[in-house]
């Protein structure tokens, strides 16, 4: 059975990384409360490709 609840998974992106024009993508998997935050994600996390901590919004 699957797990009940308001706790769901949610890829996190770049958006520095497309207008940037370098190849690939930054994404990160994270969980949030969707009671809680509704809206989208927006966390600051660690960019390997640029080397620099970017913002990383929740994408569908």
């Amino acid at each position: 059975m699957a797990k009940k609840g308001n706790r769901v998974q949610v890829i996190l992106e770049c958006t520095e990384h497309k207008d940037s024009g370098v190849p690939g993508t930054s994404r990160y998997i994270s969980t949030k409360n969707r009671k809680n935050t509704p809206d989208r994600l927006e966390l600051k996390k660690y960019n390997r490709v640029l080397k620099k901590v970017t913002v990383h919004r929740e994408i569908k």
